[in-house]
């Protein structure tokens, strides 16, 4: 079959994916004096980056470590993360003059668009001699010295061939599974995939309580699996979501539960207590509208606290509210799955990668980097931070 495409056109470096990931490893090899090539099957580079933080890309986060991410191995991360940091980022953002302002926890993000992250990235390409190449799918007919593949129009040859299709997480971008059928065809090993950061969706019951809610916010401290973050949470006409869900939702699995503290920053055992001495005739709903918005404070009283006048309010009436407010906790039905997942947790196992250089450890000058790896991030620029990193790395080499 690839004869029928005439001789094959040889290149140093065939990086298969234009996403962070892809693109960062494929200036990095170009900035070496490598021939390289990116192809992607989507209409155009980047769709990730142009989607992510609303349209104005939350490229990397300030205090982004090992800490950070999630993977069989956490400790697979730290040698790429260690040589190529925030700050290496953000002098390449500074040096094409692109605007950015921290929104908060070290989040950076571009003041103007998303646009102005593929521009640069698509500028260091130009620079280092890549060829880019959308509309572009390619299939791999031999893995080896050399690496044969083809696209519709031509075959190819490389001698470093690099994956950087991302996960399964938003189908209609065109995102597929490609890396980690790749993966399996080798042999290498994978970590079982699921949706990330993630929205909670509610059925029957839990729904129907929430109902009317959507669009509602609160600050909120949420645990599940273990790990806790203080972030804003937002009901939806289907469940929950907002930062601290989709955080929340990476560590939470099937049939578990999620516990949300609606008052992270208040005793509200002891204010309960003061107001039922000091405003006896207050009701209860009003005194929680004071703390909560209003709609969800009528909402809780209704389901189930009740709405008396603070003096009647028994103490084990307090410690009820309490538990409502404080340890209110949720049994999702699921997640909204791959069609709004910001990620894919799980992919390729570390254990057969190279943490220096993200090649395959039974098929030389095959890498793997970005989502496709089993390494994933917490929300807030983390999970471009690892694009970076492991391009980076890749292309140090490949």
């Amino acid at each position: 079959m690839t004869g029928s495409c005439g001789p094959a056109v040889r290149w140093d470096v065939v990086i298969i994916g234009a996403g962070a990931a892809g693109l960062m490893c494929a200036i990095t090899a170009g900035r070496r004096g490598r021939r390289v090539l990116v192809v992607d099957h989507a209409n155009k580079v980047g769709k990730k980056i142009l989607m992510s933080g609303g349209g104005r890309c939350n490229f990397t986060n300030l205090y982004s470590g090992p800490e950070n991410f999630l993977s069989a191995n956490p400790h697979f991360c730290k040698s790429a993360l260690s040589r190529y940091t925030p700050s290496d980022f953000i002098d390449l953002v500074e040096k094409h003059a692109v605007p950015y302002h921290e929104k908060k926890l070290g989040q950076l993000f571009c003041d103007r668009s998303s646009k102005d992250i593929v521009a640069l990235l698509l500028a260091e390409c130009r620079d280092a001699g890549v060829d880019v190449r959308t509309h572009t799918a390619v299939e791999i007919d031999q893995v080896g010295c050399p690496h044969r593949l083809r696209t519709a129009t031509e075959a190819l040859e490389c001698d470093s061939l690099v994956i950087a299709t991302g996960g399964y997480s938003i189908p209609r971008m065109g995102a597929t599974g490609f890396g980690f059928d790749f993966a399996r065809q080798l042999g290498m090993k994978l970590q079982p995939t699921r949706a990330a950061l993630v929205p909670f969706v509610f059925e029957g019951r839990k729904l129907k309580q929430i109902e009317g809610l959507a669009g509602v916010a609160v600050d909120t401290l949420s645990e599940a699996g273990g790990a806790a973050f203080r972030e804003n949470m937002l009901f939806t006409h289907h469940g929950l979501s907002g930062p601290a869900m989709l955080q929340a939702s990476t560590y939470w699995s099937p049939e578990g539960s999620v516990l949300i503290d609606l008052l992270p920053d208040l005793d509200l055992e002891q204010h309960l207590r003061t107001l039922r001495r000091e405003r006896p005739r207050q009701h209860l709903r009003n005194a929680l509208a004071e703390l909560l918005p209003r709609s969800l404070a009528s909402r809780w009283c209704e389901l189930w606290l009740g709405d008396s006048p603070l003096a009647e309010l028994s103490n084990q009436a307090i410690d009820a509210c309490v538990k409502a407010c404080k340890c209110w906790r949720v049994w999702p039905s699921g997640t909204e799955g791959y069609r709004t997942a910001e990620v894919t947790l799980g992919g390729v196992d570390t254990s057969g990668l190279s943490s220096q250089t993200m090649a395959s450890l039974t098929h030389p000058d095959v890498y793997f980097i970005g989502e496709v790896v089993d390494v994933t991030g917490h929300l807030g620029g983390h999970n471009f931070q690892w694009a970076w990193a492991s391009g980076h790395a890749a292309g140090l080499v490949a």
